[in-house]
């Protein structure tokens, strides 16, 4: 199969890893990029030595060939007690400004590290109406895209289950309000089990246009759970000649972020699944 995506692996995956080691040990399974988590420590957003820090990896990534992402989903890096908070649709401004702030750091990260793409979700709705959750999404989306196209660096939108942009349809509303040239859509394959009418490679073809980065892993209906390939319902030989046939030229970054105590291990295992699905679409 002549593809023109590469494999990466989520370093929310490899959480207990120093972020040299986990990028050591991606590239000599053979991934050609990484999912890179901005985390307390996975190059934090928020150190004294950011810029210090980010030159080193964007070396390293470098001198191993790895292509780079920037993920936004640390679960307790804005507020140590609750996970994901504050978002973009919070009631307090302060929380949605610290959000956007971060966003708006992701970005120039992004750009000093030679990474294309930074991604983003938008919350789980609170108790404010759904009009006015939507008023501050738009509002705030359009702010960090104009941002993004300030940095030349693409936002790749992501739908999650439970959240208030949690399918395509959500997510090609939320585009309709937002102009701006730098809003394109991460696709988390699993979702589409979950959130879609479609099979995941209908969907594939059907975003093509704007799809700019994906995320893989197995899934199993109704459950919201990143397993390991093999242990779900999804069938990846038809996703991946999707993404060959529309040529997709982003990452497929594996997302297994429950699994970090045996990252190694299931890191190996992942890239064999998909390159074996691979053959299967040849």
């Amino acid at each position: 199969m002549n593809r023109s995506f590469r494999y990466g692996y989520n370093t929310n995956g490899f959480a207990h890893h120093r972020l040299d080691d986990a990028l050591r040990v991606m590239a000599d399974l053979g991934y050609e990029g990484c999912a890179l988590t901005l985390d307390h420590a996975h190059l934090d957003p928020f150190a004294d030595d950011l810029a210090i820090e980010v030159e080193r990896v964007a070396r390293l990534a470098q001198t191993l060939r790895l292509s780079l992402v920037v993920e936004t989903g640390a679960r307790f890096l804005l507020d140590p007690r609750r996970k994901h908070e504050p978002t973009l649709l919070s009631d307090a401004a302060d929380g949605r400004r610290r959000r956007r702030d971060f966003l708006e750091r992701a970005l120039i990260i992004a750009r000093d590290l030679g990474a294309p793409v930074v991604s983003l979700w938008s919350g789980v709705p609170p108790a404010a109406a759904p009009d006015v959750c939507r008023q501050r999404l738009v509002e705030g989306v359009e702010a960090i895209a104009r941002c993004a196209e300030a940095t030349g660096v693409a936002l790749g939108f992501e739908p999650e289950p439970g959240m208030l942009v949690e399918s395509v349809t959500d997510f090609l509303d939320l585009r309709a309000a937002v102009d701006s040239p730098a809003l394109g859509l991460t696709l988390d394959l699993g979702h589409c089990l979950l959130t879609e009418p479609d099979a995941p490679e209908k969907v594939v073809r059907r975003v093509a246009p704007m799809l700019v980065n994906v995320h893989a892993e197995d899934m199993r209906r109704p459950v919201h759970e990143h397993l390991a390939f093999g242990l779900g319902e999804m069938s990846y030989a038809p996703i991946l000649a999707a993404l060959r046939d529309i040529e997709y030229r982003g990452l497929v970054g594996v997302e297994l972020s429950r699994d970090s105590h045996r990252a190694p291990e299931m890191a190996r295992a992942a890239l064999a699944y998909l390159q074996a699905a691979e053959l299967e679409a040849a």
